[in-house]
């Protein structure tokens, strides 16, 4: 369940613990990697150790010793609520659960060794009352929740073969930071790295190298085909990054081999994953929190998601008629769409974190969030260009910051500089989720789901498209024999078809311009945005709130009868009524004139 944050696959936390042996014993002690004196001073680095607090995560009884070796009963530890499923029930208002240990025990099929990992899979039970909503839809008898529930023990590399590189907020790579009380007092003792896979050139002299051991993701089997061939596609665009970098055939996508598990460390994982409802999806990884390496890369692809972008698809071009096909493009701007998807997620396994100022550049990165752009060509909506195709310029930016081979002798401080001031000389950006995502934000160019340069622009021209959408709107948007009801469903995303482009514009009023600049790169600091353009985007905005623009189209109202017998309406996906059974006329409306 995607609402409850319970998924098939979900990474859980990750702790790098020693086993420490104390008389009858043995305690599993994670270490405070947060606070470090990087330092060939052990009595330095002992009064580090001994001012922090670590973590004791269990102790264990010592059973039998022989030879040296201790074995212990590890039951107890195993059979828990690791991933704190109680807490994301609690959470979520779906019910008090608690773990009922006599309906637990070891999954023995998932239970196994690898060359550098140990696997433990249980079975658990959750047993409790009151369940929700989200609950009581995927469980089949929600007092008892069983899952199974998985632990990796993974064996960390030597210290000294990966080199960890400086992180720079400028780069579009995300970074891991510690204190290090070995720094000198005249520099930060914040020390902050990217986060990379280990890729070397085979020959770090030639402009162009294969790779020593190149970045394989492997997809799930489980995903049906013609999507598995989109998925595998969108992925493989990053080798066009790695390419450009100087690496030839770094990165490469296969499907999962028969044989090969999914939870040896040595594979990153594309996993189709099924919910109830459509959500998020996800890239994650495995990171050694000493260095910031990546041992694994895990992507999670929602399957519903895809079934939206055909329904928004649906909006905007159906036109189902009794006995004659419906046309392709549906289809391919769903398959357009994924392939997109596959490569943003894959990305943030690669290091990068979100690039939503990206579409003023000709959607320059796959790590935005795009919109489907929708353009008008004899009077109708046409998705030919819905989604881009391939790595963006900005992607190749930041693919050459984390993995690019320096050779023997080059600064490498100043190679990296050189990438950095040659895309801010291209007039390419790089702002990520705190300057989108929240209410305050205030960047009038950096926005989720937007097109463009100019959000007042935009604005206008998708209100554009969703008056011509909303004036044709007619049965044959849903096929012949669908309930008449369901169109409800097709003109939601169609009638908002503009609320995202209204959050970009309403962040132009009192917007500011700025950069991640630092001392001497020339960036622009800090500016308001022009009177004038504030002005065009409030008179964008307030031309939302016209009531030509908020009314249902008559027409349309006569379309939607109440609900049929054995079709329930998701809450999710229909306007919030006041009406009861009818469709209430004024709900959308609200619904749009609140959003402004």
């Amino acid at each position: 369940s995607n609402d409850i944050g319970l998924d098939r696959g979900r990474l859980g936390q990750e702790h790098v613990v020693t086993f420490q042996r104390s008389g009858n014993k043995v305690l599993l002690v994670e270490p405070n990697y947060a606070y470090r004196a990087v330092s060939n001073d052990p009595q330095e680095r002992q009064a580090v150790a001994q001012s922090f607090a670590q973590s004791v995560h269990w102790g264990f009884d010592v059973k039998a010793e022989e030879n040296g070796k201790v074995l212990v009963d590890a039951t107890s530890f195993f059979i828990q609520d690791a991933v704190g499923a109680v807490q994301a029930i609690s959470r979520t208002k779906q019910g008090t659960y608690r773990l009922d240990a006599s309906r637990c025990a070891f999954y023995l099929p998932r239970t196994k060794n690898f060359p550098q990992n140990t696997e433990v899979e249980v079975t658990v039970t959750l047993v409790g009352d009151q369940p929700g909503r989200y609950l009581q839809e995927v469980v089949p008898t929600p007092t008892a929740v069983t899952m199974r529930q998985h632990h990796s023990f993974v064996q960390l590399p030597e210290l000294g073969g990966y080199r960890p590189r400086a992180f720079d907020p400028r780069a579009g790579i995300n970074p891991i930071q510690y204190f290090d009380y070995a720094t000198p007092v005249s520099e930060p003792i914040v020390k902050r790295f990217i986060v990379r896979h280990r890729l070397e050139k085979k020959d770090p002299n030639a402009p162009v190298s294969e790779a020593v051991e190149p970045i394989v993701y492997y997809m799930d089997p489980g995903a049906p085909e013609p999507i598995r061939s989109a998925l595998m596609e969108g992925t493989a665009w990053w080798n066009q990054a790695f390419e450009a970098a100087g690496y030839k055939d770094a990165f490469q996508v296969k499907l999962l081999p028969p044989d090969a598990d999914p939870m040896d460390v040595r594979y990153n994982i594309i996993q189709w994953v099924h919910r109830s409802t459509r959500g998020w999806s996800y890239g994650a990884s495995i990171i050694d929190p000493r260095t910031g390496e990546i041992l694994k890369g895990k992507v999670t692809l929602g399957s519903l998601r895809v079934r939206q972008d055909f329904l928004i698809a649906q909006g905007l071009v159906a036109a189902f008629e009794q006995g004659k096909p419906v046309s392709d493009a549906m289809m391919q701007m769903s398959l357009a769409r994924l392939r997109q998807l596959a490569a943003h997620e894959v990305g943030h396994t690669l290091g990068l974190p979100h690039n939503y100022i990206s579409s003023v550049n000709d959607r320059a990165s796959v790590m935005d969030y795009p919109h489907p752009l929708a353009e008008l060509k004899n009077g109708k909506p046409d998705l030919a260009n819905a989604y881009a195709t391939g790595i963006g310029a900005w992607d190749k930016v930041a693919i050459a910051y984390a993995y690019q081979d320096f050779p023997k002798g080059t600064d490498e401080k100043a190679g990296l500089d050189k990438i950095l001031t040659d895309y801010i000389r291209q007039g390419l950006y790089f702002l990520s989720d705190q300057d989108a995502r929240p209410e305050g934000s205030a960047h009038p160019q950096t926005h989720l789901w937007d097109n463009g340069k100019n959000a007042a622009d935009e604005l206008n021209r998708v209100m554009e498209i969703r008056r011509g959408v909303l004036g044709n709107f007619s049965e044959n948007k849903i096929p012949p024999g669908a309930p008449l009801a369901t169109l409800e469903e097709v003109l939601v995303p169609m009638y908002l078809f503009h609320r995202y482009q209204v959050e970009a514009a309403a962040k132009v009023v009192g917007g500011v311009f700025y950069t991640y600049a630092v001392r001497g790169d020339g960036q622009r600091i800090c500016d308001p945005v022009s009177p004038a353009d504030q002005r065009q985007a409030l008179n964008a905005l307030l031309a939302t709130l016209k009531p030509e623009a908020l009314a249902v189209p008559p027409n349309v109202l006569k379309l939607i009868p109440p609900r049929p017998y054995g079709y329930d309406a998701n809450p999710r996906e229909v306007f919030k009524g006041r009406t009861g059974l009818t469709f209430d006329p004024l709900a959308p409306a609200e619904a749009a004139a609140g959003m402004t």
